[in-house]
C-alpha cells in the first residue's frame, strides 16, 4: 500500500464515528461490520472482535502436534466466541529457521458464533509445505471462515516475505502484501499483552507462572525478540518503536552447535536433552574455584564461572590417561588438576544444557544492560528460542532480577513464538478496534 492510501486509510478511519477513540465511541454492535464483498475488496480491514477472547486450551503445559505435512499445531487456539465478521486473509511470519503461520476459522461442527485464530509453524527449509498448506486454506475458504473459494490474501512477514515473496505469489496465485518485520512484532506483543488473557506471565522456581492481569498501561518497554538471531527493541507507544541492539547468539546458534556436538536432530529434541543434562559436568562453576559460595558479591556455588571450563581439562587428562595405560593406581582413577574421575564423563545432554545456559544468560544480560540504558523496566521476551522450555525462562528471569536488584521485570508469553505472525494478521485493521485500543 502506498503513502497515499495509508494517509486515506487513516483520514477514513478519523471521519467514521464507529472508529473515534473509546472516551467517545458508543457501544460497538456484534454483528459484522462489513460486507463479504468489502471483506475480500479490502483484506485485512474487519474488525476483529475480541470481546470474551479466551486461550482454547488452558493447561499450561499444552503441547504440539505434528503431523505428516510438515506443520507443527499448537493446541492453544485463541478463541474469539462473539465475532462474526468475515475474515478473508491469513498471515505468515518466514524466519531463517521457521515460518510461523496464523488463520481464522470458524467453529468446527457447530452452530456457535465466533471463531479461533490458529497457529501453527513449519521449518523455514519446508517452505514448500507451508505454501502447499496455505493452498489447502485458499480451496477450503468458504467452509474456514464464511468468505467465497480462491478470495485468499496473505499478510506476509520477516525476511522470507521478500525472499519467498515471488514463489507465494506464483504458488498461491493471491495477493501477498508484505509487512514490516519490526513493527508487526509490536502490534502482535500489545495484542497479547493488552486483550488476551492468561497470555503474559512471569516466571520463578518458586512461582512457574504467574500471570500479569491485560491493560492499557504497558509503555515504554523492552522486547526482547529470540529468533535466529536477537533484536532487542525499544517500545515507547504505539507503533513508536527503536530497534537498540541485539546480538548474533541466539535460536540459530543453538540450533547450530548442537547439532554438531550433538546426535539432536530438531530444535526441541535439543531443548529434551538440555532437561535431563547437568551442566556442572562441563562448566566451571564458582563452587569448583572457592569450594563453597562467594557470597561477599553474591555469587552461589552454582553459578557458571566458565561456561564449558571443564571441558579441556577433562580432554587433557583424557589423553594424558590414553598415554600412560589408563592411569590406575590400586584399581582407582588417578586425580589430575583437580578434575576427578566422576567430573570427567560428559554427555550430549549435559552440553545440550550448558550451551542453552550459555546463550540464555548471554541474552539476558545484555537486555538488562539496554533496560538500564533506555530506563525500562518491563522486558518481554518473545520469539520461538524460549518455547515454554523452563530452564529458558527460568535463566533469563534470574538474569533479569540478579543484575537489576530486583528492579526490572521480565515477562513472558504463552505464544511468544507468534508475536509477529499475529501482528501481520492484525495489521491492516481500523484504528481504536480492540476492547482496550490495543493499537492505533
Amino acid at each position: 500500500m502506498s503513502a497515499a492510501q495509508d494517509e486515506e486509510s487513516v483520514d477514513e478511519a478519523t471521519s467514521d464515528p464507529r472508529l473515534l477513540p473509546s472516551a467517545v465511541q458508543p457501544k460497538r454492535p456484534r454483528g459484522p461490520s462489513h460486507t463479504i464483498d468489502e471483506a475480500i475488496a479490502r483484506p485485512g480491514t474487519i474488525r476483529i472482535n475480541v470481546t470474551g477472547a479466551f486461550i482454547v486450551n488452558d493447561d499450561i503445559h499444552a503441547s504440539e502436534t505434528s503431523d505428516g505435512d510438515g506443520a507443527v499445531h499448537d493446541s492453544r487456539d485463541i478463541r474469539l466466541p462473539h465475532h462474526t465478521g468475515v475474515v478473508s486473509h491469513v498471515a505468515v511470519d518466514i524466519g531463517g529457521s521457521l515460518a510461523k503461520l496464523v488463520y481464522f476459522s470458524r467453529e468446527p461442527n457447530s452452530n456457535e458464533l465466533g471463531g479461533r485464530l490458529n497457529f501453527l509453524k513449519f521449518e523455514t527449509d519446508r517452505i514448500e509445505q507451508c505454501l502447499e498448506f496455505i493452498q489447502d486454506l485458499k480451496s477450503k475458504q468458504q467452509t474456514l471462515n464464511g468468505s467465497k473459494p480462491g478470495e485468499l490474501c496473505v499478510m506476509a512477514t520477516g525476511g522470507g516475505a521478500y525472499k519467498y515473496y515471488d514463489r507465494m505469489k506464483e504458488v498461491l496465485g493471491v495477493k501477498v502484501l508484505r509487512e514490516d518485520e519490526m513493527e508487526c512484532l509490536i502490534i502482535g506483543l500489545d495484542f497479547f499483552i493488552t486483550e488476551i488473557p492468561g497470555e503474559v506471565f512471569s516466571y520463578s522456581e518458586t512461582d512457574p507462572m504467574h500471570f500479569a492481569e491485560a491493560g492499557t498501561d504497558i509503555y515504554p518497554y523492552l522486547l526482547v525478540n529470540i529468533g535466529s538471531g536477537v533484536s532487542m527493541i525499544n517500545v515507547s507507544g504505539p507503533k513508536q518503536y527503536d530497534r537498540i541492539g541485539g546480538t548474533s547468539l541466539g535460536g540459530g546458534t543453538l540450533w547450530g552447535l548442537l547439532s554438531l556436538l550433538t546426535g539432536a536432530r530438531t530444535f526441541d529434541e535439543m531443548l529434551g536433552m538440555a532437561e535431563k543434562g547437568d551442566n556442572g559436568t562441563v562448566d566451571m562453576l564458582v563452587g569448583d574455584i572457592y569450594g563453597t559460595d562467594y557470597s561477599k558479591i553474591g555469587l552461589k556455588s552454582s553459578t557458571i564461572a566458565s561456561s564449558f571450563g571443564k571441558v579441556f581439562k577433562m580432554k587433557r587428562q583424557a589423553e594424558h590417561d590414553a598415554e600412560d595405560g589408563g592411569g590406575l593406581v590400586n584399581g582407582d582413577r588417578v586425580e589430575a588438576d583437580g578434575i576427578s574421575a566422576s567430573d570427567r564423563s560428559f554427555g550430549p545432554e549435559d552440553i545440550s544444557r550448558s550451551l542453552l545456559y550459555a546463550i540464555s544468560n548471554n541474552i539476558g544480560q545484555i537486555a538488562y544492560l539496554q533496560s538500564e540504558k533506555h530506563g525500562l523496566e518491563h522486558i518481554y521476551f518473545g520469539g520461538s528460542f524460549i518455547r515454554g522450555h523452563r530452564q529458558t525462562m527460568n535463566t533469563l528471569s534470574y538474569a533479569i532480577k540478579f543484575w537489576s536488584n530486583g528492579e526490572k521485570n521480565a515477562y513472558f508469553l504463552r505464544h511468544e513464538g507468534y508475536l509477529g505472525a499475529v501482528g501481520a494478521f492484525l495489521k491492516r485493521q481500523p484504528r481504536n478496534w480492540g476492547r482496550r485500543n490495543s493499537f492505533d
